[in-house]
C-alpha cells in the first residue's frame, strides 16, 4: 500500500472551529487526503522542470553511452592504474571500502524492512509535554507553526506551547503576539533582549518548560495534527527511550528546483537511514524541525550541552546532534518515528543550500569527534554494535574525504572524458534505488528527482565536506539572514 504524499498545499483548508477562549482555529488544518487522485497529484509540471529532468536522463544515458564507446580506454586505464606503485593498494583500499559498503547497505535494508513506527498511546498514558519553538526572522511563518501546534490531537490540558524570539531583525515578534491573542492561555511567548542563537532560545524554553517531555519545533516547520502524540508515544512504550526523531519533509517543495529535489533526500534520509538506525536504537541526529526528549535526560546534559566548545570557542552550531550525542552517551535509546510528519522550508537557491550543509558537515566533523570518546566504551548496557557500526561508517566518509577528492581532481586532469562518463553512469546506477524507493513510499513523478540531486551535488556541492573539515572551528549560522533563514 502506498503512503499518503503529504505537500503543503493540501494542508490548509477555510473551515474554523472554536476553541475553549472563543477564537477559531483551522480544524482541518493538515487534513492529509488519502485518495488516489490527490495522492499522484501533479508536481513536475513545470517547463523548467521538465527540461532539467530531460536534461538528467539525457546527461545519464549519454554517460552510459560513452563508458561503452571508451572501453578500451577503461581498460588501458586500469591497467596503468594497477602496474603503478600506488595503484594496487589503491584498487585493494576501493574494493574493501565497496564491500563494506555493500554490506552496510544490505544492513541497512534488511533493519529497514523489520521497522515498524510505535502506534500512538491513549490520551490517559500521554504525558505532558512542552513544546519549544526557538524562532529568528521567521515572519508569518512562526504564525503557521505555532497554529498547526495548537491545532495537534494531544490533550490541551497536557501541552505547554513555548515560544522564544531569539532577538528577530523582522516583525517576528509581532506574530507571536498575534498567535498569543489567539491562542490565548494555550500560548507562552518570550523576547529574548538580543539575539543569542538558537541554543540559548532552546535553554531558555528547557529552563522554564514544566512537561515530562520537550519537544522542539522549528518556526519554519508546519506538524501534521497526530505528530506530537506520534512522537511523544515512543517514551510510554519504551523507558530507555532519551530521544525521538520526526520525519521532516519538504514544504516549499512546489516553488523552486532545489526543493523538490531535496523532498526526495529527505524521505530517503530519514524514512530510510533513520528507519535502520532506529532499529539500532542509535538515531545519530534528531532533527530541529521535529524531535522529543525525555525531561530527565535533557536536564542530565543540559548544563554540558549549554556550555559546550569546540577548539577553545562556544559551539553555536549543531545543537540538536550535540543533544542526540549527549542522550546517545548516556546510554538511552533514539529512535525515529515514520509517522511523526513535520514540514520544513529549505534553501530554494545555491547559496542558502551550500551554507546550510556547511553548518550540518562542520557539525557532524564536530560531534563524531565528541562520539569517538564513548562509542568504544561501555556506554550501554545492551548491544552497541550499531551505534559502532553507524560511528565507524561516517567516520569513514570524513577520513576518506581528501583522499578521494585528490584521485578525484587527478582523474579530471587526466582523463576528463572518462571521468565525466564512468560518473555519469554511477549516478544512473547507484541513484536508482532512491527513485524506487521514493516512488513505492510516494509516486513515480517526484521520485526521478533524485537523479538531478544526485548529479548537482556530485558536481556542484562535492567540497562541502572537505572545506567543512579544515573549517569545523569557525563559528556563525551562516544563513540567519531575513533573506535567507535556512
Amino acid at each position: 500500500m502506498k503512503s499518503e504524499t503529504i505537500i503543503s498545499d493540501q494542508f490548509y483548508t477555510t473551515s474554523d472551529n472554536t476553541n475553549n477562549n472563543g477564537h477559531s482555529i483551522s480544524s482541518s488544518i493538515f487534513r492529509i487526503n488519502s485518495t488516489t487522485s490527490t495522492r499522484n497529484k501533479e508536481t513536475t509540471s513545470s517547463p523548467l522542470g521538465l527540461i532539467v529532468l530531460i536534461s538528467t536522463f539525457a546527461l545519464m544515458l549519454t554517460g552510459a553511452f560513452m563508458v561503452y564507446q571508451f572501453q578500451p580506454d577503461f581498460d588501458q586505464f586500469h591497467i596503468e592504474r594497477i602496474n603503478s606503485s600506488w595503484g594496487f593498494p589503491f584498487l585493494i583500499l576501493a574494493i574493501a571500502l565497496f564491500v563494506f559498503q555493500s554490506g552496510v547497505f544490505a544492513y541497512n535494508l534488511f533493519l529497514y524492512l523489520r521497522y515498524k513506527p510505535i502506534e500512538s498511546v491513549s490520551d490517559d498514558l500521554l504525558p505532558t509535554c512542552t513544546v519549544i519553538v526557538p524562532a529568528y526572522n521567521e515572519g508569518k511563518l512562526v504564525w503557521d507553526t505555532l497554529l498547526s501546534l495548537a491545532n495537534s490531537d494531544f490533550p490541551e490540558q497536557k501541552l505547554q506551547i513555548l515560544a522564544i524570539d531569539d532577538g528577530s531583525k523582522d516583525d517576528t515578534w509581532y506574530w507571536m503576539q498575534q498567535a498569543k491573542i489567539k491562542l490565548g492561555d494555550r500560548l507562552t511567548i518570550f523576547q529574548q533582549p538580543e539575539n543569542g542563537g538558537k541554543r540559548h532560545a532552546l535553554y531558555r524554553g528547557f529552563e522554564l518548560g514544566t512537561g515530562e517531555i520537550f519537544v522542539t519545533v522549528d518556526s519554519d516547520s508546519i506538524v501534521k495534527k497526530d505528530t506530537l502524540r506520534n512522537l511523544v508515544s515512543p517514551f510510554v512504550v519504551n523507558e530507555k527511550c532519551g530521544a525521538v526523531a520526526g520525519n521532516v519533509q519538504v514544504l516549499n517543495n512546489k516553488k523552486a528546483l532545489l526543493p523538490k529535489m531535496l523532498n526526495v533526500s529527505f524521505v530517503m534520509s530519514f524514512e530510510f537511514m533513520r528507519s535502520a538506525e532506529s532499529m539500532l536504537g542509535s538515531v545519530l541526529c534528531t532533527p530541529g524541525a521535529a524531535a522529543a526528549y525525555r525531561r530527565d535526560a535533557v536536564m542530565n546534559c543540559l548544563p554540558e550541552w549549554i556550555n559546550q566548545t569546540f577548539m577553545g570557542q562556544p559551539s553555536d552550531i549543531g545543537e540538536d546532534r550535540a543533544m542526540t550525542n549527549m542522550i546517545l552517551k548516556q546510554g538511552l535509546h533514539v529512535l525515529f518515528q515514520k509517522n511523526a510528519y513535520v514540514l520544513t522550508n529549505v534553501p530554494e537557491e545555491y547559496t542558502g543550500l551550500y551554507k546550510m550543509f556547511i553548518r550540518w558537515s562542520r557539525s557532524n566533523v564536530r560531534e563524531n569527534l565528541m562520539m569517538a570518546q564513548y562509542v568504544f566504551k561501555d556506554f550501554r548496557k545492551e548491544s552497541k554494535f550499531g551505534a559502532r557500526l553507524l560511528f565507524i561508517n561516517q567516520s569513514l566518509k570524513i577520513i576518506l574525504a581528501y583522499p578521494f577528492l585528490i584521485f578525484m581532481l587527478i582523474f579530471v586532469a587526466t582523463h576528463p572524458l572518462l571521468f565525466l562518463s564512468s560518473t555519469l553512469l554511477s549516478i544512473l546506477v547507484v541513484s536508482t534505488f532512491p527513485v524506487l524507493f521514493y516512488a513505492k513510499r510516494y509516486n513515480l513523478a517526484d521520485s526521478f528527482w533524485a537523479y538531478s540531486y544526485s548529479i548537482f551535488y556530485t558536481f556542484s556541492l562535492f567540497w562541502i565536506t572537505p572545506y567543512a573539515i579544515v573549517t569545523a572551528n569557525k563559528r556563525g549560522w551562516l544563513t540567519r539572514g531575513l533573506s535567507d533563514k535556512k
